[in-house]
């Protein structure tokens, strides 16, 4: 057990890497629902899936995409919300959430008791569904659950050093991020999100899809990086489930000592904030 908690000292966590079919949201929901109820059996208590899982990510208009979206307390949220009270687990689930007249590129965190809360993308390129969207416009925000203290970013956000750094300064443990990565993407999976999670001492874990989809091939390695920056696991490039277990607690030790007293260091005190003032200005 963690000192001073009731939670216990390991967290197992799932990422599901799965193909989903463009717009076939009911096909999409049920295969969520059945891999949660999987996943849940061999003991994981928080499940991710990729970015879009419910209504896939290659269309070519808004109009096209906006057929497809939900609130955040819809049908698919509600469905998702039945299995995780039947399994008394969480899930992290990608999906195009309308709001009014908006739409974004959005994931919901679900647990036993419902929708807890959601995420919008921040950070969008120019490529898939994310051409018509709507850049996220809320802060960015950690959630207390019973595993612990948990951020979400999607896909592109990850490119972005602010992000994840923010998490963490919020008090982030585990930052979950559902992915669609292309082929162009590959350094992400090799390289960067690695980086994000040594250069801030919190723990990774990457849901990403596979298949094709309007002539994208999306490449899988989803992967669960600790705190440290090393890779746990990681999958290929077909469908599979990830497990892993992390000391999701262990982030919060951010004074790393190497040798005492000659290699010490601590990522958040040696920060100089004052010599950053140029990151957050407003772009021109």
């Amino acid at each position: 057990m963690v000192k001073g908690s009731s939670r216990m000292a390991k967290t197992r966590i799932a990422c599901v890497q799965m193909d989903c079919e463009l717009g076939r949201v009911t096909v999409n929901r049920r295969k969520v629902v059945e891999q949660i109820k999987r996943t849940a059996e061999q003991g994981a208590q928080v499940s991710i899936f990729p970015e879009c899982a419910i209504t896939g990510y290659c269309f070519e208009s808004l109009e096209e995409a906006a057929q497809f979206a939900e609130t955040l307390d819809g049908e698919s949220a509600e469905m998702i919300a039945r299995t995780c009270n039947e399994t008394n687990t969480h899930a992290v689930v990608g999906f195009i959430e309308r709001d009014g007249q908006k739409f974004y590129n959005a994931a919901m965190l679900v647990g036993p008791n419902g929708v807890v809360g959601g995420y919008r993308k921040v950070h969008l390129p120019f490529l898939g569904v994310d051409r018509f969207l709507a850049p996220g416009d809320r802060p960015f925000k950690v959630f207390d659950l019973p595993i612990g203290r948990v951020g979400i970013n999607i896909c592109y956000d990850v490119s972005f050093p602010e992000a994840a750094r923010v998490l963490k300064l919020l008090g982030a443990e585990l930052i979950i991020l559902p992915t669609n990565w292309p082929p162009g993407a590959w350094r992400a999976p090799e390289l960067v999100v690695n980086v994000r999670a040594l250069e801030n001492h919190v723990n990774f874990a990457a849901a990403n899809r596979v298949g094709m989809e309007r002539g994208w091939n999306f490449i899988g390695r989803s992967k669960v990086v600790d705190c440290n920056g090393d890779t746990l696991v990681e999958a290929g490039d077909r469908e599979e489930i990830l497990f892993a277990e992390i000391d999701l607690a262990e982030s919060n030790n951010n004074h790393i000592v190497n040798v005492a007293g000659a290699y010490e260091f601590d990522r958040l005190k040696d920060r100089r904030p004052d010599f950053y003032d140029l990151i957050s200005k407003s772009k021109s």
